[in-house]
């Protein structure tokens, strides 16, 4: 599988946001993330990192 666990960074902390993405889509003022089974959130922020070797997307705060 190549889904990724998504975080958000908010100054030395990082907050998962959701797991098992497979999906990220730009929208304004973020980006909206779908997982595996279809459930979707929208991130506010900036896309900082993907790192497909971890599995992991960080977004961060504006």
């Amino acid at each position: 599988m190549c889904e990724s666990n998504a975080f958000l960074r908010d100054g030395d902390e990082e907050r998962l946001v959701m797991e098992d993405v497979s999906f990220v889509e730009p929208v304004e003022g973020g980006y909206r993330l779908r997982g595996l089974f279809g459930e979707e959130t929208v991130v506010r922020g900036r896309l900082e990192e993907i790192n497909l070797l971890k599995h992991k997307i960080l977004f961060t705060g504006e």
